[in-house]
């Protein structure tokens, strides 16, 4: 097992060396000026061309691009992130600020999109052509094709006219106010979780699990009189989880910066939010961290999600 770890850690470090070069070239390739922006580009208040390169010089971005790249990683690999152009402020600061929030809504939402789709995926399986599967799989359908922009507008809408609640904006930390943090971010989750994250395990665990239900060994157990539900929970379930779970796995990195709408919407800083805000502004420090640090957490997300196939089908381990 840990010779299998190991490789999979060094096939990871091509993979990783790719997304830093990509994330760094597609940057500097960006149209638009930082320093011009920086001195008031978009008001028409540019800087003398001596304050323009004065700034660049400052900020680094007058080197050749190989040594800003080779600079950038070495921070990165001794964990000095560098400092943001525009927030004015560290990056690991930054992290330390917005990823909570953003890591909360994702595992919530996750948590919410994998519960409801795995179990509505299993009923769906075992009542097949059922008014309940038809139901659950149109919920499925309808969660996928909402835009999330739309059902987080909609939910605000009915609570303000229903209940007169108006969401709270900022954050506040759960160790600070546990109750309060949920009652903050329960909503933002659940639009994430009944959307996407609780469509897509929901189909394919409906049909994992139907393909599962027709092998042999499940003909097998049931003629040993296993009683259903041990052939449904140990048996067919624990095989039909395999692909749903790397899905699951690839969908909480991407989930936790991709909250950009949502975090729009109910006005809530995270990283997805600040994200917008640096890619407007140039800022390059903060795109590229964000990005590679989302390549890095998916390289071992997948890794966390093929360690788990040995424990749920045994045959992989052979």
């Amino acid at each position: 097992m840990w010779s299998y770890i190991i490789r999979r850690l060094l096939l990871a470090i091509p993979t990783l060396f790719g997304v830093t070069v990509v994330v760094f070239l597609i940057m500097r390739v960006a149209p638009g000026d930082v320093a011009v922006l920086m001195l008031g580009g978009e008001s028409g208040l540019v800087g003398t061309p001596e304050q323009l390169e004065k700034l660049r010089e400052e900020l680094g971005l007058n080197r050749p691009l190989y040594v800003q790249y080779f600079d950038w990683l070495f921070g990165i690999l001794t964990l000095d992130f560098g400092k943001s152009f525009f927030y004015n402020a560290d990056m690991a600061d930054l992290l330390a600020r917005k990823a909570p929030l953003s890591l909360q809504v994702g595992v919530m939402g996750l948590i919410i999109g994998s519960i409801l789709g795995i179990s509505g995926g299993v009923v769906a399986a075992l009542k097949q052509d059922s008014f309940f599967d038809y139901l659950i799989r149109g919920l499925a359908i309808l969660g996928i094709s909402v835009p999330t922009f739309w059902s987080g507008m909609m939910l605000i809408l009915i609570f303000v006219r229903t209940f007169d609640w108006i969401p709270q904006q900022g954050y506040t930390p759960l160790w600070e106010d546990p109750l309060g943090n949920l009652a903050q971010l329960i909503w933002p989750s659940l639009i994430i979780g009944l959307g996407f994250l609780m469509g897509v395990p929901l189909r394919m665990m409906r049909a994992t699990m139907l393909e599962v239900m027709r092998e042999d060994y499940i003909r097998t157990a049931r003629a040993k009189g296993l009683r259903e539900r041990v052939i449904i929970v140990r048996h067919a379930m624990r095989n039909a989880l395999i692909p749903v779970l790397t899905l699951i796995g690839i969908f909480l990195p991407i989930t936790v910066t991709g909250l950009v709408v949502t975090e729009q919407v109910f006005g809530l800083p995270g990283v997805g939010r600040m994200m917008v805000d640096a890619i407007n502004q140039r800022d390059y420090p903060v795109v590229q961290l964000v990005v590679t640090l989302t390549g890095f957490a998916v390289v071992f997300a997948n890794l966390g999600v093929d360690l788990l196939y040995g424990w749920l089908d045994p045959r992989i381990r052979y």
